[in-house]
Parts: structure tokens; sequence; C-alpha cells
């Protein structure tokens, strides 16, 4: 076993050696020295365009560029290496997608190379928002996941008439009105997490003032959001929760399924802002490392940011928004994800001896 990780190990630095990005791996797992890396803050991203450094970015590269994580650590484990920098920040590229996530934060709570018992975890990635709440560009902390995956599905054209859509609690028969119409009996775990929400609202208080980036082909775009304020504001930082799901969704029926999915597993007091394809799956890890005593699942902090809405506007159908070009091709929201989350990260980085034992608080 030991050789196939070398081997593994090898080839995968053999690879990333050719990249533009020059920077020396850590040595293979079998090689590593007996005493863990600490790690303050693992910013957690989910894709990249191409090469993690020099071409169009993805959610990776301003990461590694920007905060100087200029040291790589083979991953064999995902999709590209591990880097971090002297500061004790470390940064992940997971994979897009619910079970790329899950498998790539699994393998990372497990290397004995980083102790992360005292770490602090920060999803920072794009996504859809919801034109009722949220403008293009903008950056939302959430205190809600919920997944949108576990769940029957009926075919659009086989929907009875008097459904709302055709998604159905599993164990259910029909669309639910009320949470009590989601205790079915299964016992899954993985559909609605909570996260800490005195680390959420110091993270958004720190951040909400932040002025975000913002461009003429995205003004025109939201003006074209007819009859929704919000969607046409210029880019800010708000709260709101997320809904996980690798399907990527869209369109206004079944946004009016993400609001009230969103309610019935996580309260009515939860809001769906943001869409993503990844963060049950990244939770799923976390609680399962936690549960070893890896990690502290408590410190997790999401951050999601507006790269397209999860309707169309007034002027076009679901089929042709849904592969619409993103305005800027998404730019301002992967900058956004960025210039809001270094902020928080930089924040725990230089409060270290605090934050180290004691979670942050809203002033």
């Amino acid at each position: 076993m030991q050789a196939a990780i070398f081997a593994a190990c090898s080839l995968s630095s053999l690879f990333f050696s050719q990249s533009s990005f020059a920077a020396a791996d850590t040595p293979p797992l079998a090689q590593q020295a007996a005493s863990p890396i600490p790690i303050k803050v693992v910013v957690i991203s989910m894709f990249e365009s191409g090469e993690v450094s020099g071409d169009r970015p993805g959610e990776f590269q301003y990461w590694v560029d920007r905060a100087k994580l200029t040291k790589r650590h083979s991953f064999p484990a995902g999709p590209y290496p591990l880097y971090s920098n002297e500061q004790g920040v470390l940064g992940i590229c997971l994979g897009g997608g619910i079970a790329n996530a899950t498998a790539s934060m699994m393998a990372l709570g497990l290397d004995p190379r980083f102790d992360l018992t005292n770490t602090y975890f920060l999803i920072a990635g794009i996504a859809g928002g919801d034109p009722e709440d949220i403008s293009l560009g903008s950056a939302v902390w959430a205190n809600h996941v919920v997944d949108g995956d576990l769940l029957y599905e009926i075919d659009a054209r086989e929907i009875p008439q008097s459904w709302p859509y055709g998604l159905i609690p599993l164990g259910g028969s029909e669309p639910a009105d009320t949470p009590e119409d989601i205790s079915t009996g299964w016992s899954l775990d993985t559909i609605h997490f909570s996260l800490n929400a005195q680390l959420t609202n110091w993270a958004y208080e720190l951040t909400r003032a932040i002025t975000l980036k913002d461009t003429p082909e995205m003004a025109s775009f939201r003006a074209r959001y007819k009859g929704k304020p919000n969607a046409q504001k210029a880019p800010n930082v708000i709260m709101g929760d997320t809904l996980s799901a690798s399907t990527y969704w869209h369109g206004a029926k079944l946004n009016a399924w993400a609001n009230d999915w969103m309610k019935l597993y996580a309260g009515a007091q939860a809001n769906f802002v943001t869409s993503n394809m990844e963060d049950s799956g990244t939770l799923t890890a976390l609680t399962r490392l936690g549960a070893m005593g890896k990690v502290q699942p408590e410190r997790t902090l999401i951050l999601r940011t507006v790269s397209n809405y999860t309707t169309p506007p007034a002027d076009l159908p679901a089929s042709m928004s849904a592969t619409l070009e993103y305005p800027n091709s998404g730019e301002p929201a992967l900058d956004a994800a960025y210039s809001v989350g270094i902020v928080v990260v930089q924040a725990l980085v230089d409060n270290w001896q605090t934050f180290k034992t004691q979670l942050p608080a809203k002033k």
C-alpha cells in the first residue's frame, strides 16, 4: 500500500512540475515528518478553469495568487495539489459536485501531514442567486445548507396538475406543504446542516460594508429583471441560506421549490438565496471528521457569491437562460469571493492567539 501511495504522489508531482506555477512539492506521504503542520484556516474552492495560475481564473486561482499560497503539497486524492502560506492558511480545490466535494474534503481531513483540530474552514465559491433576494456580484453568508438531491422526482410532463412541481421528500407521496410532511421515517442526516450563527454573524458584520466589483454589463443584465428590485441593486453583502444540488437547475418553478424546500428542512426563519453544487457534501465530510475528533465542524463558514440568477429575465424562457453566458464570464463573483473572504481569513490569522481557542463574535 505504501508503494502504491508513493507512486501516485510521484506521478502527481511529475505532472504539476510542468505547471506555470513554480513551487516545490512537499514530500510524498510516506516521507512526511511525524509532526503535522498546524493549519489556522482552510480556504475551500470548488473549481478551476485550467491551471492554478496564469490563465483564466476559477475559484481557486485568486486565492493561490493573491493570498500568496506558494507552498505546494501533493494531493492525489483531489483534482489539484494543495497550497499553503507561512501564515497557516491552506487552500484546496475540491472539484465540482457533491461527490467530489465529499471525497476531497474527507481525504484532506484524514491527511496525516496537517493538524486541523483548531482550523477554521471557509467555503468560498460562486453560486446562482434568487433574484427575489440578491443581485449579480453580491456575496452571501449562509446559516443553513439544505441538500436538493435527496428526493423523489417526477418528470415535468407527468406532474399532476394540482402539484406545484414534481419534487417530493423521500418517503413522501406528494410535494410537502409543512415540516411534518418530511417526517417520513427516513433517517438521512445529510439533508439539513445548521452552521454556527455566532461565527457567521461575526463574518457578516466584518464584511457587510465592503464595496464589491460592478460592471456596465452586469448593470445592463440586472435591468432586465423588471419588478425585482433586489435583483437590480448594485452588488452587496447580505446573509441568506444556500441549497446544495449537483443538478444545475433553473427556472421559476424550481426556484419556488428551492424556497419551499429550504423552509421545510431548515425552518421558517431560513431563506433560500443561493444555489450551489457542493456544500452538503463538504459539510457531510466535515461532520464525519468532527465525530472522529479530526476537526471542529462548528468552525465552518460558507460564502457564496452570485455569478448568475436562478430564474430567467422577463424576456427569456428558462430553456435559453439556463445555459446563457454569465455577464463578464462570472469574474466579478470570483473576485467577490476572494475580496470578502480574505477579510475574514486575515482577521482569524491576525487574532490567532484568541481565535485558536475562542470563536469570534460580533461586537
